[in-house]
């Protein structure tokens, strides 16, 4: 057996592309990786695990404080050097000797370089020290390569070197004056984390905040955000920007308005990962974001398959959902379908079989970990009607449950239902709140299962506790 030869290869060593070729593995087949930067990607080192750690401790310290008691033996602040301590610890310090030593573990080879696809089902892997070899898949190549932060054409910035989400996720200082321009999560989240490590922030939020979600999710993050001291300017939008010999950025909005900052971070969209890995071999366009069928096999423009069917692309790079659970979510149908296909099993591609990401279009769970958290599943109300559903809106003041206010003093949130009234079934659910996130996942299995009102009576919310707001729910739509 040819060792270079394996029956898939994975372009990207991600989450996406490691349970790709976990899931190829456990089905009996061969798999190697291809990775040119850390094993376990952007979420273990630069996204999810950093930046949700760098969140928490300001989290905790604010839900010690809500509670009488608790409140009194708060006596001092953050520290810190220790809260970017323990960042780094979940970052593992940049080092992927652990996760590079499961994929052994898992019988995954680990090749460490460029990879590109040179011809048929053949990626050429190119080393750090220009080293080249030639990986041969016997059946399938999946590009999991992910996406890089996105940094607009405004005059200036690239000479300015502004921070992206990697630069601030692993910053070793704090800047005594952030700005931020974006108003989606990333910016959200660390406009609060620089703000609660003691940075004076300024977000630039041309498109409002969090503009994706249901529109008073992103009213209570800017309102929140306004009263921990940041300067949030809806509407704002970089016309210039200029780093001085003093270090300073200075960034010149188009109403003439500067904002002056110590670093400036640009977390606007991302871009994908596709630039060297030889698109132009299969017909596309190098740096394209990539198209996929209901298996997430690549195809062309209209609609066609490309490469006889053997390419596939999971996780950001299809742009179907930017989001690392829902990619590894793919990948585990992207392995699955490549194993059916090398042994001639049937695929089970209707909506909601084991081979397609039915998910990815009505039940995408997502949690923005600001103060307060945004936890929400499916269709916003917005989404719904553009859908032409018929729906209706149940609204719900989440402090008024029983376990809210035991939960902290003051408790504020808020609940929303989305019901497809032809159906009867929940299509969108937003909660905004205090430690809401471990409150979402009753709604994806609620969305996900279709399960009807009439039955959700059934399902009776323990007391006291937060979860109560699904009775309130239901009984505010009615039965």
């Amino acid at each position: 057996m040819d060792a270079n030869t394996y029956d898939v290869i994975v372009i990207g060593a991600g989450p996406v592309g490691e349970n790709v070729a976990d899931r190829v593995v456990q089905g009996g087949l061969s798999a190697a990786v291809v990775e040119r930067e850390l094993v376990g990607g952007e979420c273990s080192y630069w996204a999810c695990m950093p930046t949700k750690a760098l969140l928490r401790s300001a989290a905790a310290l604010r839900a010690a404080r809500q509670v009488p008691g608790a409140r009194e033996a708060v006596t001092g602040g953050l520290d810190v050097a220790a809260v970017l301590r323990r960042r780094d610890s979940f970052s593992s310090h940049w080092e992927d000797d652990g996760q590079a030593s499961w994929l052994s573990s898992a019988g995954i080879a680990l090749y460490r370089g460029q990879g590109r696809i040179s011809s048929d089902k053949v990626v050429e892997v190119t080393g750090e020290d220009g080293a080249m070899r030639s990986l041969t898949a016997r059946h399938a190549v999946v590009i999991a390569t992910g996406s890089a932060a996105l940094l607009p054409d405004i005059p200036g910035l690239r000479a300015a070197t502004p921070w992206s989400s990697r630069e601030a996720a692993a910053a070793t200082s704090v800047p005594a004056r952030l700005a931020v321009i974006g108003g989606g999560v990333v910016a959200s989240e660390m406009a609060a984390v620089f703000s609660g490590l003691g940075s004076s922030v300024t977000v630039l939020a041309r498109d409002g905040v969090l503009p994706l979600a249901e529109p008073f999710a992103g009213e209570r993050v800017t309102e929140s955000l306004r009263e921990a001291g940041v300067r949030v300017l809806l509407g704002a939008e970089a016309g210039s920007v200029q780093r001085g010999g003093d270090g300073v950025v200075r960034i010149t909005l188009t109403s003439g308005e500067q904002v002056e900052a110590d670093e400036l971070l640009v977390a606007i969209g991302r871009t994908p990962n596709t630039r060297e890995i030889g698109l132009d071999i299969v017909g596309l366009a190098p740096g394209a974001w990539l198209t996929v069928d209901d298996t997430l096999r690549v195809v062309g423009d209209d609609g066609e398959l490309l490469a006889d069917g053997w390419l596939y692309a999971a996780g950001d790079v299809n742009r179907r959902v930017l989001l690392t659970h829902q990619g590894k979510y793919q990948a585990r149908a992207v392995g699955d379908v490549i194993v059916a296909r090398a042994k001639g099993e049937a695929i089970e591609d209707s909506p909601w079989g084991r081979h397609v990401a039915t998910a990815d279009e009505r039940a995408v769970p997502q949690v923005v970990f600001t103060e307060p958290e945004i936890a929400s599943v499916g269709l916003t109300a917005a989404a719904a009607g553009a859908a032409g559903l018929r729906i209706r809106v149940v609204d719900y003041d989440l402090g008024a449950v029983a376990g809210s206010a035991l939960h902290a003093d003051g408790f504020a949130g808020h609940a929303r239902m989305v019901v497809d009234e032809d159906r009867k079934v929940v299509v969108g659910f937003t909660l905004v709140g205090p430690d809401v996130a471990e409150l979402l996942h009753a709604a994806t299995i609620a969305i996900v299962g279709e399960v009807p009102l009439d039955r959700l009576w059934h399902a009776v919310p323990a007391f006291p506790t937060i979860s109560e707001v699904w009775l309130r729910l239901l009984e505010a739509y009615g039965r």
